[in-house]
C-alpha cells in the first residue's frame, strides 16, 4: 500500500524524471539525484527509478543546483536503464 501511495504522490508533485531533448545539442533532465560519471563523451545520471546515460562528443553539464541538469554538446545516444 505504501508503494502505491508514494507513486501517486510522486506523480501529483511532478517528482518523476523528465527528459526534454532540443535537437541533438541539448538535453534537459528534471529531478535527477546524482551525477555518477561525467566526461566529454559520457554523462551518467542517477534518477529516481532509472539511470540515464548520455553519449556524445564535447558534452558539458550546467545548472545542477536547480534540481535538474542541462547537458549540451553533440548527443549521439541516450540510454535508460531501470533500477
Amino acid at each position: 500500500m505504501f508503494d502505491k501511495l508514494t507513486e501517486k504522490a510522486r506523480s501529483a508533485f511532478f517528482l518523476e524524471t523528465g527528459l526534454h531533448l532540443n535537437g541533438n545539442r541539448e538535453l534537459i533532465v528534471e529531478n535527477c539525484r546524482r551525477i555518477e560519471e561525467c566526461s566529454d563523451v559520457l554523462v551518467s545520471l542517477s534518477c529516481s527509478k532509472m539511470t540515464v546515460n548520455v553519449w556524445g562528443n564535447d558534452l558539458r553539464t550546467f545548472d545542477y543546483k536547480t534540481g535538474g541538469l542541462v547537458i549540451r554538446g553533440k548527443i549521439s545516444r541516450i540510454e535508460l536503464e531501470g533500477k
